[in-house]
C-alpha cells in the first residue's frame, strides 16, 4: 500500500506543479496583452491629438452655388460611400503640401465659371502663358495660394469639337496618375465656358529649352528628360487599365517643372483603347505634320505605335537641339532623320554629333539615342519597339541592334 500511496502523492505533486505553471503563464499572457492594448490605444490617442481625425477634417466641403445676385454656401457631407471625396477650392487644408497630396489621390474637382474667372484674375492678359488652336492657357492662383495652369477652351469652334477635346482630356488624365504625366486638378463645364485646371509647370514646354534662348541644358539632363518622357508614354500604352494613345507627341506637349522634370501634356487628341483592341480607325486627321506617323495620314487603323514614331522624331530634336526639318541648311542636313541615317550608314555618327555640339564624354549616350530614334521611326508600326523597350534601350539595359533603313528615308534616296 505504501508504494501505491507514494505513487499517488507524487502524481498529485506533479499535477499541482503543472497547474501552477499554467496559471502563471496565463497571468503573464494576460498582463502582456493588456500592456499591448494599452500601448496601441495610447498611440491612437496621441496620433489623433497631433493630426486630428482625417475623416472629420476632410468630410465636409464648402460648395458654392453661383447666382447673378448672391452666392450661397452649403455644407456637403461627403462621408457617405455614394459621394467620392473630391476637394473643391474652398476646402481648408493646413498646408499646401497636404493639399497637393490629396489632389494627387482624388478625382478631378468641378469648378464654376466664377471660380475660373477668380483664379485667372478675370482672364488677365498678363497671366497668359500661351495659346493654341483650341484655347488659351492662363497662369492661375487658387484661394489657398497654389499656382495652376488654366486652359480655357475657345468657343470659335463647333460645340461638338470643343466637347470632344474636353472629354478627351478629362477622360484620360482624370483616370491616370504618373509622375511624368501632367496632373489634372479639375475642370469647368458650363454653358458659357469650358476650362481645364492643371498643375503649373514652372519651366514651360520642352521646345523653349531646345530651341529658345532661355539657356541650354547639357546632354545628361536632356537624356534624362527623354527617358522620363518615354516612361510616361510606356505607362499610357502598357500600364493603364485602358490603353491611352496620345496622338500628338512633340516638344510643345512635354512640360518641364522647376527641376526640368518632364510631364506629357495636352491630351486633347487622345483616345482610350480597350486592351484587347490594338487598333483604332481615325475618323479625322490627328497629330502634327512632321511628328505624325505615316499611317495617320492614310485610311487605315492605327495603334499606339504612332506615339512611338512621334517620340522618335522628338529624340532626333533632343540630340540635334534643332527642329527635325530646317530649310536654311544644306540638303544633306535639312531633315534630321535622313542626315542621321546617312551618317550611320557611313559609320560616321561622330561627325554628326560633333556638328550638333555634343561633347566627347556624352557621345556614347547621344549615339544610343539616335539609334533608338531610327528604330522608333520605322515605316511599319510592327517594327517599332514598345515604349517600355525604348526606356530600357535608352538606359543601356537592353541591347540595340543595328536598325534597318526607315522606308520613308530609303524612298527619298531612290
Amino acid at each position: 500500500m505504501s508504494t501505491e500511496d507514494d505513487f499517488f502523492n507524487n502524481s498529485v505533486k506533479d499535477f499541482n506543479s503543472v497547474f501552477k505553471t499554467a496559471v502563471v503563464a496565463s497571468v503573464v499572457s494576460s498582463v502582456v496583452m493588456i500592456i499591448a492594448v494599452t500601448a496601441i490605444v495610447y498611440a491612437i490617442i496621441n496620433c489623433l491629438k497631433n493630426y486630428g481625425n482625417p475623416i472629420a477634417k476632410y468630410a465636409r466641403v464648402t460648395s458654392t452655388n453661383d447666382t447673378d445676385n448672391d452666392s450661397n454656401s452649403v455644407e456637403v457631407d461627403l462621408r457617405s460611400d455614394q459621394f467620392p471625396v473630391a476637394f473643391g477650392s474652398q476646402a481648408e487644408f493646413p498646408t499646401i503640401k497636404e493639399f497637393l497630396s490629396n489632389m494627387a489621390r482624388e478625382k478631378p474637382i468641378t469648378y464654376s465659371a466664377k471660380q475660373i474667372a477668380e483664379f485667372t484674375h478675370d482672364y488677365s492678359h498678363s497671366n497668359i502663358l500661351g495659346s493654341g488652336a483650341f484655347g488659351i492657357v492662363y497662369r492661375g492662383l487658387l484661394e489657398n495660394g497654389v499656382q495652376v495652369a488654366v486652359k480655357v477652351l475657345t468657343n470659335n469652334h463647333r460645340d461638338k469639337i470643343v466637347e470632344e477635346q474636353f472629354m478627351a482630356e478629362v477622360g484620360t488624365l482624370g483616370r491616370t496618375y504618373h509622375v511624368n504625366l501632367v496632373r489634372l486638378y479639375g475642370f469647368c463645364f458650363a454653358s458659357e465656358m469650358k476650362a481645364l485646371v492643371y498643375e503649373y509647370m514652372e519651366n514651360g514646354s520642352l521646345d523653349k529649352l531646345l530651341f529658345g534662348d532661355n539657356g541650354e541644358a547639357d546632354l545628361e539632363k536632356l537624356h534624362e528628360i527623354a527617358v522620363q518622357t518615354a516612361k510616361g508614354l510606356a505607362y499610357l500604352h502598357e500600364e493603364c487599365e485602358q490603353k491611352i494613345i496620345h496622338y500628338d507627341i512633340k516638344p510643345e506637349n512635354v512640360l518641364l517643372d522647376e527641376n526640368l522634370n518632364p510631364k506629357v501634356a495636352d491630351f486633347g487628341l487622345a483616345k482610350l483603347c480597350n486592351r484587347g483592341n490594338s487598333e483604332m480607325l481615325l475618323t479625322n486627321v490627328r497629330g502634327t505634320v512632321g511628328y505624325a506617323a505615316p499611317e495617320m495620314w492614310k485610311p487605315y487603323p492605327v495603334t499606339h505605335k504612332c506615339d512611338v514614331y512621334s517620340f522618335g522624331i522628338l529624340l532626333f530634336e533632343i540630340v540635334g537641339r534643332r527642329r527635325h526639318y530646317e530649310n536654311n541648311v544644306s540638303e544633306s542636313r535639312d531633315w534630321l532623320p535622313k542626315w542621321t541615317w546617312n551618317m550611320f550608314e557611313k559609320n560616321n555618327l561622330a561627325a554628326l554629333l560633333l556638328r550638333c555640339g555634343i561633347e566627347e564624354r556624352d557621345r556614347g549616350k547621344a549615339e544610343r539615342m539616335l539609334l533608338v530614334a531610327l528604330w522608333c521611326i520605322q515605316h511599319s508600326p510592327e517594327a517599332r519597339p514598345l515604349m517600355s523597350n525604348v526606356v530600357q534601350m535608352l538606359e543601356g539595359h537592353r541591347e540595340i541592334t543595328p536598325p534597318p533603313c526607315p522606308l520613308n528615308i530609303c524612298n527619298l534616296r531612290n
